[in-house]
């Protein structure tokens, strides 16, 4: 008995203890934003700042000071960038896990935006790959602004000449999610068939086409108000849920790329063959935990049956974001474009792209 209450004592601490630490740990959690103002600065420039989560009201367009390359980096002017999903779940902090990384209380990283497209305009003197005038295209946090500065290792690659930085800076999330969805976790071979849940949004109008130029045969799934649209982009059968319910069909896929996860598991696999595969990109958007028991049951259903299913992150590569710009110059993908906004107009656009209507891209025009 007396070791049990040494125990329970030791564990009430233990608890006690952690609690406190995150109470800490959250109520000093901050940011920049937090900062006394610092001296003017020499070279201003625009870019988007959110001091705190929330709507996109909390969005703002700042002076920020021009960033220099260091000697492993390119400076690039960027003339257009595109809104994620990722952008607004990291606006409004969801799901609340992710808060552990993202920060408690507020964001930790004050800029927001990933994909870009543009003109070099300085490099550093180590700098092999790019020179000032090449016309890139890549990703990295922050992109939402007039400069940003990145490794010439790191996710960026030249744009090809047939596409506008429009078109480009829709590319790298949604593409290279995609493409690796496909490839790698689908591992789409020629002759086999795909069916793309969700197939006029921002990742499914490229797993489309990509599917299309990997020679599978495609079934696009979407609302009637789009089905002009994935047909336009290839889809061999477009079927239009509102009247539809592809899974209680007799057609069977070897691969099911899913962006909306509106259907139970099983449901999914009834319409996989025997040694399907099933990839989650995309799903529910709840504030805690989801899609992760979602992504947690389709691994475990894994062990138990000979088809694959799973949840997907994709991970930018400058190799990858390569092999999308020669589908583009091939003339094999080319991106869709939904809306244009100007910077200033940033509160706007992800406003729309919350809404889950967005057909393809939303694209943010740099003046």
């Amino acid at each position: 008995m007396k070791l049990q209450r040494i125990i329970g004592w030791g564990m009430s601490i233990v608890t006690g203890t952690l609690l406190v630490a995150g109470v800490v740990a959250y109520l000093r959690s901050g940011n920049s934003c937090d900062d006394p103002p610092g001296p003017p600065l020499r070279h201003p420039i625009k870019a988007v700042v959110y001091c705190d989560y929330g709507p996109p009201d909390v969005i703002r367009v700042a002076d920020v000071e021009k960033p220099v390359p260091t000697d492993s980096q390119v400076l690039v002017r960027v003339r257009a960038a595109s809104v994620n999903p990722l952008d607004w779940h990291y606006l409004r902090g969801t799901p609340y896990l992710a808060r552990t990384v993202m920060g408690l209380r507020k964001p930790a990283n004050v800029r927001l935006g990933v994909d870009f497209a543009g003109t070099v305009e300085a490099v550093g003197r180590s700098v092999t790959r790019f020179k000032p005038g090449d016309e890139v295209f890549g990703g990295r946090t922050g992109a939402f602004a007039e400069y940003l500065t990145i490794r010439e290792t790191g996710s960026i690659t030249l744009k090809p000449a047939n596409v506008t930085f429009e078109q480009a800076a829709a590319v790298p999330v949604a593409g290279v999610t995609a493409l690796q969805g496909l490839r790698d976790q689908g591992q789409v071979r020629a002759g086999q068939k795909v069916l793309v849940n969700g197939a006029s949004g921002g990742v499914g109008t490229f797993a489309v086409q990509i599917a299309k130029a990997l020679g599978a045969e495609v079934t696009g799934v979407s609302s009637t108000r789009n089905l002009d649209l994935i047909r336009s982009i290839g889809v061999d059968h477009a079927v239009d849920y509102t009247k539809e319910n592809f899974t209680t069909g007799v057609e069977r896929y070897d691969v099911i790329l899913d962006n909306v996860a509106n259907h139970p598991l099983s449901a999914f696999r009834r319409v996989l063959t025997a040694q399907g595969r099933y990839v989650m990109v995309g799903g529910p958007s709840g504030r805690w935990l989801d899609p992760m028991p979602r992504a947690a049951a389709a691994s475990v259903v894994s062990w138990f049956v000979s088809q694959k299913l799973g949840f997907f992150v994709s991970s930018l590569t400058a190799s990858d974001l390569a092999a999308l710009a020669g589908m583009m110059a091939a003339g094999k993908v080319t991106p869709v474009i939904d809306r244009r906004y100007r910077l200033a107009e940033i509160r706007e656009a992800v406003a729309y792209l919350e809404t889950g209507r967005a057909r393809g891209k939303v694209v943010i025009v740099m003046e």
